[in-house]
């Protein structure tokens, strides 16, 4: 007997083996027909895969958080059959599924273009209506090479051959397509439903600019059609709120080939990153962090006992100098733990906060570059502190509640907390690992915080907590950091003398609430849509006369206001007031101040929003409290 232990704990027993799909129909007809795969002790797999031991099952429907990735990779396989039912010698290569979507890169005598997509969207919707069902074959890897070759697949069989020779390979087909695929799929193509092609893109063949290049169509897919319809105004919004658009319309920074991944910040955009940082400032004299700041570049050395050398130095920039080899840092722990080294301390002075607003460089891929939210050069709100491990869950509480605090001050309440462990490769051992996963655990539960773990994602010296905003339209973004390193110290021979005057390594905790001051910048952006709050926008008020008669009085004003701290900008063109408003408006200023005779004769300024609502007159200095009370953090 064959007995299957299902999530609820109750069992069911079978003379001879079974399908995933023969158990979901032993249940119900009604799950048999919603199954779009299975997960037995623990791995996904087809519901055509042959239980032949005693096991415990999942049956993946619409419902199972593995649902999404089945139904992207079949989406991926059907996309590739209606592109070579449309365009027969086009050959596939790769197509993996990626966030909220899929991929496929395939080899034809021209690129295809965004007017080719409604095309193949039709074919997509077509193969779905002829409910094509999805088998599984087996091959070895000699004979899916032949397999491929005969069918005029170069690039499938090149894969095919990369492949160590004793492996055997799962092919899978629908209708007169099949690939080479590790699965598993959905059982049938009228699983498919709520799908759409959204643009077309080249790629080399294998990442290489030497080979040839390819057309990689991306897609999404959904559960269902309310889910994708979600997804597009988001991808509609999304493209209103595009940091760069709104840059170029309110004169914020630009960037240029000359300088690939740096940023040229104008006036009004440096006066945003000037609150942001001058807001973190007061954030780390809060929480007792002394500010500090490391030089640029260090001698390559200092890198290879820290351990980014060896796990790091593709993402690093060099430089030479007296035959000597220097790197621009990636990163600001290093230089910290030069600090804390100079200078003998006791158990006594610890904790010790070092807090920096720390310029560092990585030699990101120029494809992966996005306007300032990926870059290659960037400023952390970076932060380090030296404790004991008795300290450690004491420090990893406060920060949580000072991430919160920083967050819900910049409109994000939306945040979830997640964990994430040892990756490959990582310094240490795993006891070290233990130590360091637990402390955080125990850190997060004292905070009172749910959180989820995340296999394989720390960074190579530590576990980190990490902070995931969700957006005004629902994107979500990974700022903050919380990690626990119990191996830098020591590599840098970092010490404090103990109760019993022995020498110990503290541990090293580092720490970043913003994260990247121009990716946290852009974000901000896009979560207002350009619409800051008073206390963050570039220019808070802008003074408008109607008339010439009140430009001095204007001028006046603007002075006024200027000396209470506010960023007030005056407009005494020869323009109607309405023209004046709705420019304003449009470059989303806050408060517009208009003057008339009436407001000139009475030292007074009219105040509107920019959202059209009338706040009456009211003094400039009684304008100038209510900006400090919104501005109040």
């Amino acid at each position: 007997m064959i007995a299957i232990t299902l999530p609820d704990g109750s069992r069911r027993e079978f003379e001879n083996p079974v399908t995933v799909a023969d158990v979901a129909a032993s249940i119900g007809p009604g799950l048999a027909k919603a199954a779009l795969a299975g997960k037995v002790d623990g791995k996904l797999v087809d519901t055509s895969h042959r239980i032949d031991h005693d096991a415990a099952l999942e049956i993946v429907t619409d419902k199972h958080p593995d649902a999404l990735e089945v139904l992207r990779h079949s989406t991926a396989h059907l996309l590739a059959q209606a592109v070579q039912r449309l365009y027969p010698g086009a050959q596939v290569t790769i197509g993996p599924v990626i966030d909220n979507g899929f991929y496929y890169d395939f080899a034809y005598e021209r690129p295809f273009t965004p007017e080719d997509l409604p095309a193949i969207e039709a074919e997509m919707q077509k193969i779905v209506k002829e409910a094509q069902p999805v088998s599984r074959s087996v091959k070895s890897r000699d004979d899916a090479t032949k397999f491929f070759r005969d069918m005029g697949e170069e690039y499938k069989a090149q894969i095919i051959e990369s492949i160590p020779a004793n492996e055997e390979l799962s092919l899978y087909s629908q209708g007169e397509f099949t690939d080479l695929c590790r699965g598993p799929h959905v059982p049938g193509t009228d699983k498919l439903r709520s799908f759409k092609l959204m643009k077309v893109a080249g790629a080399y063949w294998r990442g290489d600019h030497n080979n040839q290049m390819l057309s990689r169509i991306y897609g999404t897919a959904w559960l269902n059609d309310k889910d994708l319809k979600a997804y597009l105004h988001q991808i509609e919004e999304a493209e209103k709120r595009d940091h760069r658009k709104i840059a170029r319309q309110q004169d914020l920074f630009h960037l240029q080939e000359e300088a690939p991944g740096l940023i040229f910040w104008h006036p009004k955009g440096w006066s945003i990153w000037q609150v942001v940082e001058d807001y973190m400032r007061k954030v780390y004299r809060r929480s007792g962090y002394q500010e500090v700041r490391c030089p640029q570049i260090l001698d390559v050395s200092l890198w290879q006992k820290s351990g980014h050398w060896d796990n790091y130095k593709e993402n690093m920039f060099f430089t030479e100098s007296e035959k000597r080899t220097y790197a621009l840092k990636p990163m600001n722990c290093p230089g910290h733990v030069q600090v804390f080294n100079h200078g003998l301390h006791s158990y006594r002075d610890l904790p010790i906060r070092y807090g920096e607003f720390g310029a560092c460089h990585r030699n990101e891929p120029s494809g992966a570059l996005h306007g300032i939210l990926r870059v290659r050069g960037f400023t952390q709100d970076d932060g380090h502190v030296f404790c004991t491990e008795g300290q450690i869950e004491a420090e990893v509480t406060a920060f949580h509640a000072q991430a919160m605090k920083v967050y819900a001050d910049f409109g994000f309440t939306d945040v979830q907390v997640k964990l994430a462990l040892r990756p490959e490769p990582r310094l240490g051992d795993d006891a070290t690992w233990d130590k360091a996963e637990d402390a955080l655990r125990a850190a997060l539960r004292s905070a009172g915080v749910e959180w989820k773990e995340l296999p394989g994602e720390g960074a190579f010296y530590g576990p980190k907590i990490e902070y995931h905003l969700r957006d005004a339209i629902g994107r979500t973004w990974q700022l903050g950091t919380m990690q626990v390193d119990f191996m830098m110290p020591g590599r840098l021979g970092a010490e404090y003398v103990d109760e019993s005057s022995q020498r110990r390594h503290p541990v090293m905790l580092h720490r970043a609430i913003v994260g990247s001051m121009e990716r946290f910048i852009g974000i901000l952006i896009e979560h207002h849509a350009g619409l800051l709050p008073a206390w963050l926008a570039p220019v808070q008020a802008v003074v408008m006369n109607i008339t010439d008669a009140q430009a001095d009085y204007v001028t006046d004003v603007r002075n006024s206001l200027a000396n209470q701290g506010v960023r007030v900008e005056s407009d005494l063109r020869n323009e109607k007031i309405g023209r004046k408003i709705r420019e304003h408006t449009l470059q989303r200023v806050p408060y517009l101040l208009v003057v008339g005779d009436r407001e000139r004769d009475d030292g007074l300024v009219a105040v509107r929003t920019r959202g059209g609502e009338d706040l009456g007159s009211m003094t400039t200095a009684e304008f100038a409290a209510r900006l400090r009370d919104e501005n109040a953090r």
